[in-house]
């Protein structure tokens, strides 16, 4: 199972990214505990912070997300992907098995187009868990495909007053409001999402586009 998610972790990452061979040869540094991957973390050595991603996605919780949201900014393009992927990893793990399964139930439901279904589901998680800010950013989502996008925002609220840093559900706040055509607000909350995780690429388009048409807006009206 463990090299599963490994094996996972690396090849979505280096889906966006290639792997250079400065990283691709040799093999990542092994890392044995948490005070190591904090250590690697810090390194100058891209292969060491990789090496620590990857280990967190395997062995980190929910907790650990702090620091690797760090390194979304890292200067080496493959730690930021391998950071982007285990950062959602870590933000999954409620420390209840139970429910991370109805979480990964939901998601396959929201993913198959029953939101209905899905959206009971999160209930559950949240009732469960109401300390989980994913359970939250899960029903936000089902929220938003179904066009239920006040019930979304609120639920972004949610999820930002457990995890200020959840750039999903910044980016979530965005999408909702450019739906209901409040596009200076869309404006701000992609703005802020990018400021945490600066490789949002639908995000960056998004911005685009509304600064071009509030650009318009603004000379329509002089």
């Amino acid at each position: 199972m463990r090299a599963r998610l490994r094996s996972a972790v690396l090849a979505t990452a280096l889906a966006f990214v290639p792997l250079p061979a400065s990283l691709a040869q040799p093999e990542l540094p092994p890392v044995s505990n948490s005070a190591q991957a904090a250590s690697f973390l810090a390194a100058a050595d891209p292969r060491q912070r990789a090496a620590a991603l990857v280990w967190l996605s395997e062995h980190g919780r929910e907790a650990d997300a702090g620091v690797v949201v760090a390194r979304l900014h890292d200067p080496h393009p493959v730690v930021r992907g391998l950071a982007q992927q285990v950062v959602w990893v870590l933000w999954s793990r409620s420390g209840d098995l139970e429910v991370d399964r109805l979480l990964e139930i939901g998601t396959r439901q929201m993913g198959g187009g029953a939101l209905a279904e899905a959206i009971e589901t999160f209930n559950d998680v949240i009732r469960r868990r109401p300390a989980f800010a994913e359970g939250w950013n899960k029903r936000a989502t089902a929220y938003f495909l179904a066009g239920q996008y006040r019930k979304s925002i609120a639920d972004c609220d949610e999820v930002v007053r457990r995890n200020p840093m959840h750039f999903g559900a910044l980016s979530g706040y965005g999408q909702n409001y450019l739906q209901l055509q409040e596009y200076r607000l869309a404006l701000d909350y992609f703005r802020r999402a990018l400021t945490i995780n600066p490789d949002m690429q639908g995000v960056q388009t998004n911005i685009r586009a509304l600064e071009h048409r509030l650009e318009e807006q603004r000379r329509r009206s002089t």
